[in-house]
């Protein structure tokens, strides 16, 4: 007699979860420099493997480009490494010698790793490291489409893994991805913590499923040229950005927001750089295949290029579009291009000023991207400072691509795949995820009382002079209260 499917996958989430929780115990008592050793060849192991990984998972999946999902392999491997090698995460790792507090690192136990269709390998490889690090286990709940390669991804772990010394079973990852499978994984009682990347609907279920979670919110970054910018570099960045992975990465521009002002030099540029804005038919046609009935962005345009996209919709465009626009008016369900689009669309919006700039993105992030990240390209720092400090996000870029300054390629933000959204966005954390989001904290503090003297019977103030009346005065008092006179 065999399992159904769904039973067969809830019984291997009950054994993966078992061994590396008996893996976890012998691996949580390493010293900081054993579990660096450790780390650092599953690191190797991952970095040198990048690009067969990266070529496996645009082939299994049909997303982005290969060479850019190698570049995200790169960054979770080698830039991860590189950011928090020397950060100590076990044992006593921070101590106040004027406040007499100790900080000392706890592993968590087992992690559960969701990890999306959209950055598969690159998501494995980022969160086997920051669990690893911090002396978890982690086992991984895979996105059915993305099988393959996250199963390759966590082969490659495994060697590293077994090549350190240490128990193979420290990273383990289902092999029959059923919905019930990732429910039975993330409720598990030996399960700590639960690293959720992926849709809203995912990441909402991690919350409500009574394990502590770190889990993201959609993306939808509108990108604000402001009239001071330098036009050229900041269409470049954004087209830099979009194109990444064919808009993958939920940090990734979804609208750019102009002034008036300068809203003709920003159409030049954005024509010159590949952009192609759409209208009357083509625009309706690119409409229909956007949106699923309920809504919910289309799969089959995700990661793809505006080519791609032109040739779906059954459209005529020009050689060498790389992006399609379109001039939108508003905000919200009727307007499909001021959603999270996670490929070569974007929205195109005029403002008159700054001010109405600030409302719009507000508007825009609204509808879906709040807590996440907006991009700002402009020279006014009061400007820039008021948007920072109004908007809603957990990330502000300034004169960057949105996609590599969120994940930290291209500014000081740490290297992550789990970008938090904060509370405004249903997120636990607003940072970018590392080691130490997975690392309990036993503060240790010795008390500050100072040792109490005896108060003398009489006590005299400082003087240049003694005054034997006084004195003999005051004894005569304190003889009186002790009835000995």
């Amino acid at each position: 007699m065999t399992l159904d499917k769904d039973l067969a996958s809830v019984q291997e989430v009950r054994n993966l979860v078992e061994s590396a929780k008996n893996a976890q115990k012998d691996y949580g008592v390493l010293s900081q420099s054993q579990i660096d050793n450790v780390v650092e060849q599953v690191y190797l192991a991952t970095f040198s493997n990048a690009e067969g990984l990266a070529k496996l998972a645009n082939e299994e999946t049909g997303f982005g480009k290969w060479e850019d999902k190698m570049a995200k392999n790169v960054l979770a491997s080698k830039s991860l490494w590189e950011s928090m090698k020397d950060i100590k995460t076990v044992g006593f790792i921070e101590e106040d010698t004027v406040k007499k507090v100790v900080k000392i690192g706890v592993p968590m136990g087992v992690v559960a790793g969701l990890i999306p269709s959209t950055n598969p390998t690159s998501t494995v490889i980022y969160k086997a490291l920051i669990a690893l690090k911090a002396g978890n286990s982690i086992v991984f709940s895979p996105h059915p489409s993305a099988l393959k390669c996250i199963m390759a991804t966590v082969n490659v772990i495994k060697g590293a893994l077994a090549k350190a010394g240490v128990s193979r079973d420290l990273v383990g990852c289902v092999s029959m991805p059923t919905m019930e499978a990732t429910d039975a994984l993330m409720k598990h009682r030996d399960v700590s913590m639960i690293l959720a990347t992926g849709g809203s609907a995912m990441v909402k279920a991690a919350y409500s499923s009574g394990t502590p979670a770190l889990g993201v919110g959609p993306g939808n970054v509108p990108a604000f040229i402001e009239k001071t910018a330098d036009v050229e570099d900041a269409i470049e960045k954004i087209f830099r950005s979009k194109g990444f992975d064919y808009g993958t990465v939920c940090a990734s521009e979804q609208a750019i927001v102009v002034e008036k002002s300068i809203e003709d030099k920003v159409r030049a540029e954005i024509v010159k750089r590949g952009g192609f804005f759409l209208r009357g038919e083509a625009l309706e046609k690119v409409k229909r295949i956007m949106e699923k009935p309920n809504g919910g962005m289309n799969p089959d345009i995700v990661g793809r290029s505006a080519k791609y996209i032109a040739e779906l919709a059954n459209i005529e465009i020009p050689a060498g579009t790389t992006l399609l626009l379109s001039d939108e008016k508003g905000v919200g369900r009727s307007f499909p291009f001021s959603k999270e689009k996670l490929t070569q669309l974007m929205a195109f919006y005029t403002v008159e000023d700054w001010k109405e700039a600030c409302e719009l993105c507000h508007k825009l992030l609204q509808n879906g991207g709040l807590g996440h990240t907006l991009s700002i390209h402009s020279n006014d720092e009061s400007i820039i400072k008021k948007f920072a400090l109004e908007k809603p996000v957990s990330r502000f870029l300034v004169n960057t691509p949105s996609t590599h300054g969120a994940v930290g390629l291209s500014t000081g933000l740490a290297p992550s795949f789990t970008l938090g959204c904060g509370t405004v966005g249903g997120s636990a954390t607003s940072d970018n995820v590392t080691p130490l989001h997975l690392i309990n904290i036993r503060w240790m503090a010795y008390g500050l009382e100072e040792k109490k003297e005896d108060k003398p019977v009489c006590s005299l103030e400082s003087d240049d002079s003694i005054d034997i009346d006084k004195i003999c005065e005051l004894v005569v008092k304190q003889l009186k209260n002790l009835n000995l006179n």
